[in-house]
């Protein structure tokens, strides 16, 4: 990749052509407001060390503009910095600048300030909306153009995307609709940035504009123009919801469905998410999305490598690029066996390559081709880079890290919650109560109604039970009279708006109604997402943890509120929203079309007890926790940890490359299992099977103690002989970092 000349980006009908020469793009979501800058340098690394060409991030309208024309590019939100570091490791960019983004982000992206500019409607074609989006968007293009980010520049920007799914939502808005996406198309050409422009979920997006895909397989998506077949979302997993299952997608899955998207004629991917990471402050959108954004991504929340996924994309990453002539210049064939079984032949300069693709989730197929038997496991690919020798099948994975925390502890100071009206600097007066987005303008997840109701000693109601009803579209409402906490109500599922009906006595004389209304995230998608309407503090000092590893703090046994660590909002916290008892899992197979309610885990238990405190927020001392807590609970349980990389347990067939390695600069100390040929068993409960050979321990301990990363070639050449009756053998290793 050269960034010091320009580079000219263009398309045709297989590929991204960048000077001409087209070009496998392998990239990864990488969200810069949801990390931090000091993790910004790891994780780009580590998304090159995984095989990546590029990182993709969405541009964040209402983070950036929080305020009308006041702008914020500072911390992590200092986009030029992290789009320079990007091309100082000499990887590409796919810029998504929407601005309307979906991404389980707040509003989707959008500024609430725009909700109250008089007769606006947004994603359509209105006046008001197109020229808030135009003077954003521009503002973005010119700071790029300004140094010099994007591709015709120099810059590692080759590809940028204008609006955001939009196809989901077109019909909706009739010929508006239809207009708002041509006006799209006009706007962003107009800003020549040197660069395709992409629309994804677009299938009548006006060329030269190209469209994409976005879901869990695309290998039988074909756009309709004579563009590359794109996939700009491929869903690494999912997000966590409060309340929710913690969903995960199979590294061979997840393997299978890529393979397959190249198999059938692909050539760029974008890994959504290759790091979730974390919602910080109230920018979770949904609502009800979790602090955390994992999303069973290659490097976990908190930019360890999420194994095995990482290294089995990795190794398959480095196949394809090394395959890339083929799948931009070959000669394509493909041969159908029957019962979901196919054969796909890339043939360029004399030579060939192959794919034998088993989509049938139930059973292995032997095919024979050209002579040779071959068996493919059901709901897997397999490699074939000179069509007679295997090196890669999506369903064998190569190896697994386990994550292991270790716990400290902190003091605690509780406050009691008192409401002080007279210092109330924020409030107004109304007959009603007034819309809660409208009144916070979003700055803030809580709104207070208060009132008051005079009783004369002859009104009947007095010393008697009454009704208080009231019909809300938040999400959780805390009702007082007098002082008093009568109680609090939400709704743990869709739709979130509910009436609180309680009975309450009234006392003679002037009596106090305050309602708290609490928001958790607003709407990010659908048609007219904008239009849904919505509805202490103690502080405790604690020392840094040492060492390098991620911190994260344990609120198992507290209720829900917003958390601060040195005034850094690490975001809404709600441990005490426990997940149903059903549908988890005690085995995940596989096998077959996944979905986000497939393979889930954590039932019965918190949906989220640990969060995320990025080292940069911490001082050597004297750090401070707030938590302003609205259920109450028990802090005395409140803890920090560390998430520290133990052990790394790795499995490779012969034929193939072990890879294990520590994390944080940890080095190899010690291996406590090696066996080649037939063992078994999992990560921490590993068995030698009938076969093996007899040096495999001592050579493993003399190649990677010591060291912070190791790989190993799997053949007898390696270990020797094991005179094992099976005809595929494989190396199994638990090491001690």
């Amino acid at each position: 990749m050269n960034c010091v000349a320009s580079d000219e980006v263009t398309y045709n009908e297989r590929a991204i052509e960048i000077n001409g020469q087209g070009r496998i793009i392998i990239s990864g979501s990488i969200h810069y407001p949801r990390s931090t800058p000091q993790m910004w340098p790891d994780l780009i690394k580590k998304a090159k060390d995984g095989g990546l060409n590029t990182i993709e991030t969405y541009v964040f309208w209402n983070a950036h503009e929080p305020e009308r024309r006041q702008y914020d590019f500072s911390g992590n939100l200092d986009l030029i910095r992290f789009l320079k570091l990007i091309q100082e490791q000499e990887l590409y960019a796919f810029l998504r600048i929407g601005p309307y983004i979906c991404a389980e982000w707040n509003y989707g992206g959008l500024p609430v300030w725009l909700h109250n500019i008089p007769d606006i409607k947004m994603r359509t074609a209105n006046a008001l909306f197109m020229n808030e989006m135009k003077n954003f968007t521009t503002l973005i293009v010119d700071m790029l153009k300004t140094e010099k980010l994007f591709a015709s520049q120099g810059g590692p920007v080759i590809l940028s995307q204008i609006e955001n799914e939009y196809g989901d939502v077109k019909n909706s808005y009739g010929n508006n609709g239809k207009s708002y996406i041509e006006w799209c198309e006009n706007f962003a050409l107009s800003l020549e940035i040197g660069v395709p422009w992409v629309m994804c979920r677009e299938s009548d997006a006006p060329s030269p504009i190209m469209d994409a895909c976005n879901g869990w397989y695309c290998d039988q998506y074909y756009p309709k123009h004579k563009i590359p077949k794109i996939w700009t979302e491929s869903w690494t997993g999912w997000f966590n919801e409060w309340g929710g299952r913690n969903p995960h997608r199979t590294a061979e899955d997840l393997a299978f469905a890529v393979a397959r998207f190249f198999q059938y004629g692909g050539t760029v991917i974008n890994y959504y998410m290759y790091h979730g990471g974390t919602n910080f402050g109230r920018m979770a959108g949904g609502p009800y999305i979790s602090t955390t954004y994992n999303y069973d991504a290659p490097l976990d929340e908190y930019g360890n490598l999420n194994q095995p996924k990482w290294g089995h994309l990795r190794q398959l990453h480095h196949i394809l690029a090394s395959l890339e002539d083929f799948l931009i210049h070959g000669h394509v064939k493909n041969i159908d066996y029957g019962n979901m079984m196919s054969a796909t032949i890339y043939e360029h300069n004399g030579r060939r390559i192959c794919f034998f693709g088993n989509s049938n989730a139930r059973h292995d197929i032997t095919i024979n081709f050209e002579g040779k038997k071959y068996i493919v496991p059901a709901w897997s690919v397999s490699i074939l880079p000179d069509c007679i020798s295997e090196v890669y099948n999506s369903a064998q994975r190569p190896h697994e890290v386990e994550d292991k925390s270790t716990e400290l502890v902190w003091s605690w100071r509780n406050e009691p919650i008192q409401l002080y009206e007279d210092e109330i600097s924020e409030r107004f007066h109304a007959k009603q109560l007034l819309k809660q987005k409208m009144v916070t303008n979003d700055t803030s997840d809580y709104l207070w109604y208060m009132t008051s109701i005079d009783v004369d000693e002859n009104e009947t109601m007095w010393g008697e039970e009454v009704i208080l009803e009231v019909h809300t579209n938040g999400h959780i409402l805390h009702a007082f009279v007098n002082g008093e906490h009568v109680e609090s109500e939400w709704r743990e599922n869709r739709p979130y708006k509910f009436a609180f009906r309680r009975t309450i006595k009234l006392n003679k004389g002037t009596n106090s109604l305050s309602l708290l209304s609490v928001t958790v995230g607003l709407p990010n998608s659908g048609a007219y997402f904008d239009q849904i309407e919505q509805g202490v503090l103690g502080p405790a000092k604690f020392k840094a943890l040492r060492g390098e590893d991620p911190v994260v703090v344990d609120l198992l046994g507290l209720g829900k509120s917003i958390a601060w660590v040195n005034g850094h909002n690490i975001g809404r916290y709600w441990p005490s929203f426990l997940v149903g008892e059903d549908g988890c899992e005690s085995s995940c197979d596989f096998r077959g079309a996944y979905n986000n309610h497939k393979c889930s885990t954590n039932c019965g238990k918190s949906s989220q007890r640990w969060y995320h405190v990025p080292r940069s927020f911490l001082h050597e001392a004297n750090n401070t926790l707030v938590l302003m807590e609205e259920f109450g609970g028990s802090p005395l349980l409140v803890n920090f940890q560390t998430v520290t990389i133990e052990k790394a347990c790795g499995s490779a067939y012969e034929g193939n490359a072990l890879e294990l390695s520590c994390q944080g600069g940890k080095i190899i100390s010690d291996i406590t299992f090696a066996s080649y040929g037939d063992p078994k068993g999992y990560c921490e409960d590993y068995e030698k099977g009938s076969c093996e050979s007899p040096n495999t321990l001592s050579i493993i301990k003399k190649e990677c103690i010591g060291h912070e990363r190791c790989s190993i070639d799997v053949s007898d050449n390696a270990f020797g002989p094991t005179n094992c009756a099976t005809s595929l053998k494989r190396l199994i290793v638990e090491a001690i970092c």
